[in-house]
């Protein structure tokens, strides 16, 4: 019996056709696809006529469903894991599948399939000068959020993360206070058809959001330059 494989497959950031032929190919071959919302994901699979079962795998992943993938991949089935947008395990469920798998020592073969991601995006945008940069992720929405702010203030590299629509705008008043003289950008929906890229102090940022309240929704990938 043929080992069991997880391929890690990057999927669209926002336009559907920011998609590898790699990528394309993979979902085709395989037996199932795991993903974090099976609409979301059957729209894209939809699009290039790929006919695949969905298996629901998010963050909440119950033990039976993770014991499911693993006789799956015992069993020397192909699973594609995908994430909503963008590349799994980055900011993504998909870490805690990874982590099960390798955890269990489950005797299959892991591979990446790369392709979009909202970090390399933005910061391909923003010119930021030298090879230095932190990425952070969600930035914290309660618990560590002042100490993530205070640290900003004192890092000399660029920091890259990503920030809710329903948090942009105190997210913008902060850094005011904690980085007032420091350049920032802001990259909104990148890749989609209002994709945009404001740069300035976190003052003139601010300003420019409320000038549209338009310009206040979308998905959001931060960068405090050093």
């Amino acid at each position: 019996m043929s080992k069991g494989i997880l391929s890690l497959v990057a999927t669209p950031i926002g336009n559907l056709e920011d998609i590898t032929l790699r990528a394309l190919r993979t979902l085709k071959e395989c037996d199932l696809v795991l993903c974090e919302d099976t609409r979301v994901t059957q729209k894209l699979l939809g699009k290039y006529e790929i006919k695949k079962p969905t298996f629901k795998a998010d963050a909440h992943l119950s033990k039976g469903q993770l014991e499911k993938i693993k006789s799956l991949l015992e069993e020397g089935k192909h699973l594609c894991a995908v994430s909503d947008a963008g590349t799994p395990g980055i900011s993504d469920p998909g870490t805690f599948l990874v982590d099960f798998i390798r955890t269990e020592n489950i005797d299959c073969h892991i591979e990446t399939i790369p392709g979009p991601s909202a970090v390399t995006a933005a910061l391909s945008l923003a010119g930021v000068l030298g090879n230095e940069w932190m990425f952070l992720g969600f930035f914290p929405q309660k618990k560590g959020r002042q100490t993530a702010l205070k640290e900003l203030a004192v890092r000399k590299e660029a920091t890259v993360f990503y920030e809710s629509s329903h948090r942009i705008m105190k997210l913008l008043a902060e850094l005011i206070e904690y980085v007032p003289t420091r350049t920032i950008a802001i990259a909104r929906e990148l890749t989609k058809m209002h994709e945009e890229f404001i740069k300035g102090t976190s003052q003139e940022v601010l300003e420019v959001l409320k000038s549209d309240p338009k310009k206040q929704k979308g998905e959001f990938v931060v960068i405090v330059y050093p």
